[in-house]
């Protein structure tokens, strides 16, 4: 399925409650920026705040016109996330993501019973994880351990995955995996942040031009704001720049 170049991005709202008032402010926070994005075209990710605040949260920001990803990483024997699955069914997130290493039976268990109107990703290896550390939990390098991951996935019927831009295009070339590529760790070219937990990072541009289907980027777009340093003044600005980023992924 194509899709516009708007859809290719998620705009993640992680937001602090130690700076934005707790519980509250945090949810206030989010429907700030999806009003902000309005119109846009992108996903807004949702994890912390969701599991705060409940599924409500999802139909909140459908009523305000943007798709929501469910970001859960519902990880549990097969039969609770086969449950899971049936709780989210009724509020229909465009994207959820599952664990991988939940195993095959609990990844197809929610695949089956929400897989009709939500793209169920798994999350293969997070970004978030170096090699040592990829090795001392798996046993394997990043590398092998994805593609453990992804072959569990495809086997689970699910729609995609969730892995690192390094990654992307190691998948990409095994014709035999047919799951959508989904990255975080996406820093633009105009953006770096400060105390970065991201171990395995690339450009808009160069993830997309990889083979990645859809991108991740949070705090580059969510912390935009008035500056004198030349970079966006506003989420929206920075919306704009990252979809142009994409645009030359696509044309690359």
């Amino acid at each position: 399925m194509s899709l516009h170049v708007a859809e290719r991005l998620i705009v993640a709202a992680d937001y602090s409650p130690k700076k934005f008032g707790g519980i509250a402010g945090v949810e206030k926070q989010v429907l700030v920026l999806a009003k902000d994005l309005q119109g846009t075209g992108v996903y807004i990710k949702v994890n912390s705040i969701l599991r705060a605040v409940g599924y409500s949260l999802i139909v909140k920001l459908h009523d305000l016109g943007v798709k929501v990803f469910a970001d859960l990483k519902l990880i549990d024997i097969s039969n609770t996330m086969g449950t899971d699955g049936e709780l989210l069914a009724e509020f229909k997130p465009d994207i959820l993501t599952v664990m991988c290493c939940a195993g095959i039976d609990g990844m197809h268990a929610v695949q089956k019973v929400i897989g009709g109107t939500t793209e169920v990703l798994g999350v293969t290896v997070l970004t978030s994880l170096n090699e040592e550390e990829c090795q001392s939990i798996f046993t394997c390098s990043t590398k092998a351990g994805v593609l453990r991951f992804s072959r569990m996935a495809q086997l689970a019927n699910l729609g995609g995955l969730i892995l690192s831009p390094q990654e992307v295009e190691v998948v990409s070339k095994r014709f035999e995996l047919t799951l959508s590529l989904n990255t975080p760790g996406i820093r633009p070219i105009w953006s770096l942040v400060e105390g970065d937990d991201q171990s395995r990072v690339l450009t808009p541009q160069k993830a997309i031009a990889n083979g990645a289907k859809r991108i991740v980027m949070g705090r580059p777009i969510i912390e935009a704001g008035p500056n004198d340093k030349g970079l966006p003044q506003s989420p929206r600005e920075a919306v704009d720049l990252t979809l142009k980023e994409i645009e030359a992924g696509l044309s690359s």
